[in-house]
């Protein structure tokens, strides 16, 4: 895939900014590893059904579960490497100080809602955690562990963004006090 994030020629990376891509590019081959594998599921559930007449409700589990891993663990890799969609027709026309201040704000709002995400989370699954699938008897809180992974590496990212959008400021500030 394509380079990491906004501003490559800003500060040196810390550890985060070392661990990050690294760590999503893991769970990234573990979203891969679950698409094959709910791929393989739903065609051996269509199978069941057309020549054996038999329902496979565990399998139907499976591929969910696979789908959640599908969406949520490769989401990080996608926002590090600015590869998810955008409508940038206004942001990618300011420049400068204004257009750091734009891009803080926007990475302000995506942590908002990460936290809001994972609180909504939690709450969920302080009641949900309690029950387990009905096929397979897998826990809740196992079977939406992908979501809260997935977000929590997804928050991560977010922060190493928005370092990423204040720091080139800072030192911006910095450089222009000095002359």
């Amino acid at each position: 895939m394509s380079s990491t994030l906004i501003q490559p020629d800003g500060p040196p990376p810390g550890r985060l900014a070392a661990l990050l891509p690294r760590l999503c590019r893991g769970f990234e081959r573990l979203a891969i590893v679950m698409l094959l594998l709910t791929t393989f599921l739903v065609v051996l559930q269509v199978a069941a059904r057309n020549f054996w007449q038999a329902g496979l409700p565990w399998a139907d589990e499976l591929a969910r579960y696979g789908g959640l891993g599908i969406v949520y663990l490769a989401i990080p890799l996608l926002l590090l490497q600015d590869g998810h969609i955008a409508v940038d027709i206004f942001s990618s026309r300011l420049k400068g100080r204004a257009g750091r201040l734009l891009a803080v704000i926007n990475e302000l709002i995506v942590l908002a809602f990460c936290g809001l995400f994972l609180y909504g989370s939690y709450l969920f699954l302080m009641k949900a955690g309690k029950f387990a699938t009905p096929a397979l008897r897998m826990p809740n809180l196992v079977f939406y562990l992908p979501v809260v992974v997935g977000m929590l590496l997804f928050t991560l990212v977010v922060v190493l963004r928005l370092a990423r959008a204040i720091r080139p400021a800072a030192a911006a500030d910095r450089q222009g006090a000095l002359s």
